[in-house]
């Protein structure tokens, strides 16, 4: 039996028992959605992950670890185990092989959203994704000690615009009950989005962060003392330290070297990390969890080829005498055998495709939403190598769970086939 006619029977047959065929395919085709899923997911988060901050050689702060610092200066997790000072900073920032340099002032928060104290070469220097620059979506940067610039989510989640005034809270987290109530900061500018940690952040210059802190003292506001915004604005507000600060060399060949020499500063406990190389410790730990939802898909996606060969082992029983009249007519064992397994494969195609559609369904629907809830930007592009090889191991494994049903067809025998059973 030619190809043709073999593929044209398998339909016919497959039609014939549409409703076990398509709950067959609908359970694969689910299953392979998922892992499709799993695989876009990870792959694009990765993406997203290792493109927070581009464009940055150097992350420096005081020595702790490597994704410590890469922690709490970025990602804004977890807290800085010192501070750098203001004379160390500014003896990098002086060195001939720096070409920018940005500060970080943390500590403060507004209503659980971060306060970044920095300069305005925060915006003109920092680069995310594929070094796209950042972008204000409306108002300017902030040029007053009391202005404030906002991340697109902060915005978005507490209806802030250009002109509302806002309070900053000492320290963070659900503890922080401390009010800087007397020096209020006003919104200036809202960054557009960039799907990185930075829309979640209240950024406000370093003078400002110094002014709310000059009647106060380790943690603490000094007691009958009060110096109003006003006088604050005219005090010295040169800060005395910093949190951490992100490096722009001149030449990115001298990056190890310049590295190694901010790790032996003499004068301070200064670590220097590479953010890629931070970045890969860092998926490393978390990796592991995307390792373990893609072997749950594996695992999902060998129930349901289970399910095909419950299935078509399920119909011999009724197609026994369907084998015998095509036994009957002509048609070899090897054709027996051969439409089985045509019928597993055909299913197995259909499974995939459905995969896609639902994959592909799934980032069109859930994709902007992801984009504004968690920063993740899913792209609709054609499946990748990893994906195809994923389809590819689908249909192998069809055919060869079409082989078991076949098998037991290619061994009965025509007799077997239409002597009834009582």
């Amino acid at each position: 039996m030619n190809p043709r006619a073999l593929v044209s029977l398998a339909l016919r047959s497959l039609w014939h028992r549409r409703t076990s065929a398509l709950l067959t395919v609908l359970t694969l085709g689910l299953s392979v959605g998922l892992v499709l899923s799993v695989h876009r997911l990870g792959r694009d988060a990765r993406s997203s992950f290792a493109s927070t901050v581009s464009g940055t050689d150097l992350l420096v702060g005081a020595r702790s670890g490597p994704v410590n610092l890469l922690l709490y200066a970025v990602f804004h997790v977890g807290d800085a185990t010192n501070n750098v000072s203001w004379k160390s900073y500014q003896d990098v920032a002086s060195s001939p092989e720096v070409a920018w340099t940005v500060p970080i002032s943390l500590g403060d928060s507004h209503r659980g959203f971060r306060v970044v104290g920095t300069t305005a070469g925060f915006f003109d220097h920092l680069r995310f994704g594929d070094h796209e620059a950042m972008r204000l979506a409306s108002g300017h940067a902030f040029t007053d000690v009391y202005d404030a610039v906002l991340g697109a989510r902060v915005a978005r989640a507490l209806g802030y615009k250009v002109g509302t005034s806002l309070v900053l809270t000492h320290g963070t987290g659900v503890m922080a009950t401390q009010q800087h109530a007397d020096k209020p900061f006003v919104v200036t500018g809202i960054l557009a989005p960039t799907g990185t940690p930075f829309d979640d952040s209240v950024f406000v210059g370093l003078d400002g962060i110094e002014a709310i802190h000059v009647d106060w003292q380790s943690g603490m506001r000094l007691p009958g003392q009060s110096v109003s915004a006003e006088e604050a604005r005219h005090a010295d507000l040169t800060p005395k330290t910093i949190t951490a600060f992100f490096v722009g060399l001149n030449s990115r060949l001298s990056a190890f070297s310049f590295q190694r020499a901010i790790n032996e500063y003499p004068d301070e406990a200064l670590l220097a990390v590479l953010p890629g190389v931070a970045l890969q410790q860092l998926w490393s730990i978390v990796g592991v969890a995307e390792q373990a939802i893609r072997a749950i898909g594996y695992l999902v996606v060998a129930i349901g080829l289970c399910g095909l060969v419950t299935t078509l082992l399920s119909m011999l029983n009724e197609r026994r005498r369907e084998m015998a009249v095509l036994r009957a007519v002509g048609a070899s064992p090897a054709t027996v055998f051969a439409l089985m397994v045509a019928e597993a494969l055909l299913v197995g195609m259909a499974s995939c495709v459905l995969g896609l559609v639902l994959l592909y369904g799934a980032i069109a629907l859930a994709g902007p939403w992801l984009a504004q809830a968690a920063g993740l930007r899913l792209a609709l592009a054609p499946p990748d190598a990893a994906e195809w090889a994923l389809l590819g191991l689908v249909l192998a494994s069809a055919f060869v769970a079409g082989c078991v049903p076949a098998l037991v067809a290619y061994r009965r025998t025509l007799a077997d086939g239409l002597q009834a059973r009582l």
